[in-house]
């Protein structure tokens, strides 16, 4: 008695956990291709792009500058007293800190100008994935770049249509 009990309790969760997953509606939109096609993603990278090879020119130019003079120094080193040698290799070494420090702070700059620039466009895109979401009467909208299995409605075309592109 208590084995059919049992049975019927476990039979009765098993069918109300399918009829709770028949009741959900799931899509799927690829985010990445979303942002990858925006426009004003598009103008970003363009921007990010400039200041990118404005911050390599400047370095290019600061290691080019370090190069001559460790070139210059190390063949005029026999020829100067210790005490000019000794100078030169702390500017040389001052030379070396002020290009990694340069290097590193560009580095930054670029990540937060990157971050300055992506989060609204996110924000935009997410608010477009809830608003075609909602319309279509889905509950959850998930991000299919990174599902396994990504079979189900797919609204990435109504997002692109829904932001204007």
């Amino acid at each position: 008695m208590k084995q059919i009990k049992t049975l019927l309790i476990a039979a009765i969760v098993l069918l109300g956990a399918n009829q709770i997953s028949a009741q959900t509606k799931t899509a799927h939109v690829d985010v990445n291709e979303v942002m990858a096609k925006m426009p004003a993603m598009l103008d970003a990278q363009k921007q990010l792009e400039k200041l990118s090879a404005t911050y390599d020119a400047e370095y290019k130019k600061m290691v080019e500058e370090y190069q001559g003079k460790l070139k210059k120094y190390e063949a005029e080193a026999a020829t100067v007293t210790d005490a000019i040698n000794g100078e030169r290799s702390k500017e040389v070494q001052d030379m070396q800190k002020r290009i990694v420090d340069y290097r590193d702070n560009a580095q930054k700059e670029l990540q937060q100008k990157e971050s300055d620039i992506v989060k609204p466009l996110m924000e935009k895109v997410r608010a477009s994935i809830q608003k075609v979401g909602k319309a279509k009467g889905f509950q959850y909208v998930l991000d299919g770049s990174s599902l396994l299995l990504a079979d189900g409605t797919n609204l990435t075309v109504d997002v692109k249509k829904d932001l204007g592109f």
